[in-house]
Order: structure tokens, then sequence, then C-alpha cells
């Protein structure tokens, strides 16, 4: 996913109000720009920063410019753009190289399915059967172990039922962690924060649900998904 234009470093100031946070630019120019992230965005970001922000070019837009990348209290680069999160697998997959997900002749988003009126993010479908794709974006970090959820997520646990009940009836589900941060090189749940979701994702593995995680580099060019990651 390459940016045009390319981002723009700026220093973070705060976050606050969970969608909208302060940056100083380069020049010394301060404003308030959308952070596009629902999560707790724990051990994401600190005061004082480096970050990266995208501009929207539409001067209609209250908050024209979005929040990207983030420098990490360690030092490391975290993407906490959730929005970017499909695309960056979208394309992973249809660049090859997601090797588990090869072999399929369609790709359809945002697919509804379920007892519980559910939308999968992918569903991929081919002379093999379908496969369907949910994804999820990491960032945090404890060291170089990636967690997830950072916040406790009923949402996330409704999609681990679905998929569990999509693998007991024989259909090929996914699990899929999008890592967008530098520092992760190996994710698990964080049951610590979420013990049911922890305790849904134990059932779905035993059900035959696969799980998948794969790491993005980012820079102010682009950002893309290019090392898969072990599941502990």
């Amino acid at each position: 996913m390459k940016f045009s234009p390319q981002l723009q470093k700026a220093t973070l100031l705060r976050r606050y109000k969970r969608f909208l946070a302060d940056v100083e630019t380069v020049d010394g120019e301060m404003f308030t720009i959308h952070c596009p992230n629902t999560g707790s965005m724990k051990n994401c970001w600190v005061e004082g920063g480096a970050c990266w922000y995208s501009d929207s070019g539409n001067p209609k837009r209250k908050y024209r410019h979005t929040l990207e990348i983030c420098t990490t209290p360690d030092g490391a680069l975290a993407g906490v753009n959730t929005g970017r999160a499909n695309a960056l697998v979208e394309e992973a997959i249809h660049s090859g190289v997601v090797s588990e997900l090869q072999g399929y002749e369609s790709l359809r988003r945002e697919v509804r399915y379920g007892d519980e009126n559910s939308r999968i993010d992918f569903l991929l479908s081919g002379d093999a059967g379908d496969c369907y794709v949910e994804v999820k974006n990491v960032t945090l970090a404890d060291g170089a172990r990636g967690y997830f959820p950072d916040a406790v997520s009923s949402r996330g646990a409704k999609h681990l039922r679905e998929l569990q009940k999509l693998a007991e009836c024989g259909v090929r589900a996914v699990l899929f962690y999008c890592v967008q941060h530098s520092g992760i090189e190996s994710v698990e749940a964080a049951r610590e924060i979420d013990r049911a979701y922890a305790d849904a994702l134990d059932s779905a593995l035993s059900a035959g649900v696969q799980v998948l995680a794969y790491k993005a580099q980012m820079s102010a060019a682009e950002i893309v998904l290019s090392e898969a990651l072990p599941f502990r």
C-alpha cells in the first residue's frame, strides 16, 4: 500500500476524546487530526514522540488529516489506522505474499454469514470450496510479543463463535492477525485483558479454526505485509 502523497512527519502532543489527536509539524504548526482507532492504543504512542499522518486533500473535512503511524514508548513503529488492515491483507493475498490463502478464484468483501448476523471480512471461493477470513489489527506489544485485543472485545468473541461454527461444519475458517508493529515477533491472545476472548479463541482453535499472523513493514512511503509470524 503506497501513500500518495507520502505521509508527513510530526510530533504527537496528545490523543483525546478517543478519535482526536493534536500534533505539531516540523514547521511548528499545531493542529488537530483524526485518530482512526477504536481500541485503547495501549503502548502504541508516547507524548512527544514522532508520528506520521496522511492528508486527504479535502478542505471540507472537519479534520482533513489522519493519524497513521506512531512511535511507541520502546521506539518501535505502530500502524494505528485500523481501517488499513483489511486493505493490507487483501493486497497481500492478491500479490501472493500470503501463501496459505492462494488458489482461490474470487474474493468478496463484507459478506453476511452466521447465526449472529455477522459480516466476514473476506470470502474466498474456488474449486476447493470456500474460505472465510476474519481480519484483526494487532498493535499491542510487550517486548517482542504481540497481543490481541488491547481492550475487552465482545465483537471479537462474536466473530470467533461464528468462525467456530463454520469450522465445525467443515468449512475453512481463518482468523488473520495483521500486525502493524515493528517490534512484534509473535502473536497471542491477551488473556489478562479479555479472558472471554481468549477462551473463545481456544475453543475456536480446537474446532479447527486456522490462525495466521503477518507483520507489516512501515514507512512514510508505504505499508506492506511481508513476514509471517508464529502464533502462540
